[in-house]
């Protein structure tokens, strides 16, 4: 029997109240376990940034109690949860705590109505473990997968606290002059649009061309919703035919990775940028403003994936990307120079909106943190409309002025940091056009739990890189690489799972590194680079098990090679 909405033992609107979701847009996608939901994490500091970028929460001792499932108690009275569906679907609600003994915590849930009816769930009708650690995260399970769901969450206090007073969400107007001028302020840089227009002129003459984006999880679309046709790329694609009026065929491509840097962009160009031939771009935007904290080359593999593409056989118009997380961070200190050493065109999501962001509504506020973005990482669906509208807005500018060239864009000259980086090509079990070779030794499966995106049109995942070597708990062989190259970068699949283990490395026999898998907690594709030279020589790279993990497993998900 579905349950009512719980009636409180006192008023709700005299409680104290904060939103840590608000007319939030949830993207719903099949589980491992069979069900069709919507997770949104709450740990690592994810329910705090909430508090803040939602509820406008600055007060620190509220802050300070979102950490750990003890405080939590200590501060909320209860959660109050509604949601409307385009179908009028209901579903489950849970808001899980994660345990310190990893096994299943406290789940606070309800059958909720998809109505806008909103149910209050009081903490003290919930029978809570012994063992609970931190919040884990907020979920939605529905029976269909085509839902269109919109929700609020927000958190009653328990007497003593005070929530700020509650604004609502901005409504931001594109046709405002406000907005127009935020946009402008998005196009950092024209640089030498020579490249652009070239492309315009081709496209116009009914020539085929491919738009094409690289990078992380904004790029793959996260935080929009639906992911496949809200994102930014598939909107900036959509406002280049608007405004270019092709004749022949556009091809678009959407190649983001979740949590992975530039490092790991060099190695996915031939995969899933090109598509191993199939495609040539013509426009390549590249966004890792906010993924290269974890570029151990500190920029340089950046500028090589820069390179890589201005040097692709169509000489495209390679324009750089800087998007922004909710603490205004990232980092285009670093990377902006590089741009600016091959003139390129740049745009620079930090410098559209940051300033609005602290600008009051009363004093004429654009858009707030609470509506830009999803969470304190990706964009919401107009966060994501507005970083289309900035490229667009530089195409635009791009196509009717005439702006004076300065330094021709030039992806042969000189390196600002590095070459080292030029010509990365990818190896896996599937491809090796290098003549390497490889005995797997112990690693003879296929990891088939893998880290998956939704890549181009499509809505549903794909897998990252599914022809991998796997070595299972058994076996003492290690794994064997023979090649000639300058530059290795080995890619590797981290995990949460303790039955993954440390691997170590080593080139010519001599010791270069050890691999935690486990160091990030969660299924994803991490690169380390294991040979940086200048000339390319034959090289024999070894990966075993290091001692003491013998009965544990290690997936190598592929090689970027440079020669």
């Amino acid at each position: 029997m579905k349950m009512g909405p719980i009636a409180p033992q006192d008023p709700v609107r005299q409680r104290q109240f904060y939103y840590v979701m608000l007319e939030k847009q949830i993207s719903i996608f099949p589980t491992t376990n069979g069900k069709n939901a919507s997770i949104i994490f709450a740990n690592d500091g994810r329910l705090k940034s909430a508090s803040e970028l939602v509820g406008n929460v600055t007060d620190d001792k509220i802050l300070s109690l979102l950490a750990n499932t003890g405080d939590i108690r200590k501060l909320v009275y209860g959660i109050g949860v509604s949601m409307i569906t385009d179908t009028g679907e209901g579903a489950s609600f849970f808001f899980d705590q994660n345990s310190v003994t990893n096994s299943t915590g406290t789940s606070i849930s309800a059958e909720i109505t998809g109505d806008g009816v909103e149910y209050l769930l009081p903490f003290d009708a919930f029978e809570w473990k012994h063992d609970d650690k931190e919040p884990g995260q907020f979920r939605f399970e529905f029976k269909n997968l085509d839902v269109t769901a919109t929700v609020n969450v927000r958190f009653y206090l328990n007497d003593g606290y005070t929530a700020p007073p509650f604004e609502g969400i901005d409504k931001v107007d594109p046709a405002s002059q406000g907005y127009k001028e935020m946009i402008e302020k998005g196009v950092m840089s024209l640089g030498d649009t020579t490249r652009l227009k070239e492309v315009f002129k081709r496209a116009r003459a009914g020539e085929d061309v491919a738009v094409t984006f690289i990078g992380g999880s904004i790029t793959q679309g996260a935080g929009s919703n639906p992911i496949n046709k809200e994102c930014y790329t598939y909107k900036t694609y959509e406002g280049f035919n608007k405004i270019i009026n092709p004749k022949g065929n556009v091809t678009y491509v959407k190649a983001g990775v979740g949590g992975t840097p530039s490092e790991l962009g060099l190695v996915r160009v031939d995969k899933d940028l090109i598509k191993f031939g199939e495609v040539e771009p013509d426009i390549v935007v590249i966004e890792f403003a906010v993924n290269d904290a974890g570029d151990e080359t500190g920029g340089d593999c950046y500028e090589g994936l820069v390179r890589r593409c201005l040097n692709m056989k169509k000489k495209p118009a390679v324009v750089l990307l800087f998007s922004v997380f909710v603490d205004d961070y990232n980092l285009e200190e670093r990377l902006v120079p590089i741009g600016k050493y091959y003139n390129l065109p740049l745009v620079s999501i930090k410098s559209a909106v940051t300033e609005q962001f602290y600008i009051k509504k009363e004093d004429g506020r654009v858009i707030g943190k609470n509506a830009f973005f999803y969470d304190r990482y990706h964009p919401a669906n107009i966060g994501h409309t507005i970083m289309a509208d900035c490229i667009l807005k530089l195409f635009e500018r791009a196509d009717r002025e005439d702006v004076p060239v300065g330094e021709k864009t030039d992806g042969k000259k000189p390196a600002m940091r590095s070459d080292d980086f030029d010509n990365i090509r990818l190896i896996d079990r599937a491809h090796n056009d290098f003549g390497a070779v490889i005995e797997p030794g112990s690693f003879t499966e296929t990891d088939t739990n893998l880290q998956s995106c939704q890549m181009d049109r499509s809505i549903e995942s794909t897998p990252q890189f599914p022809d991998n070597w796997a070595r299972f708990g058994k076996g003492d062989d290690p794994f064997r690489i023979r090649l000639n190259c300058k530059t290795l970068i080995i890619v590797y699949k981290d995990s949460h799972s303790a039955d993954e283990g440390d691997t170590d490395v080593y080139v010519d026999g001599k010791f270069v590194r050890s691999i935690d898998p486990r160091a990030i907690g969660w299924i994803h594709c991490n690169p380390y680079v294991i040979i940086r030279e200048k000339e390319a020589k034959e090289h024999l790279v070894e990966i075993k098990m290091r001692k003491g993990f013998e009965d544990k497993n290690f997936t190598i998900l592929g090689f970027g090679v440079g020669i």
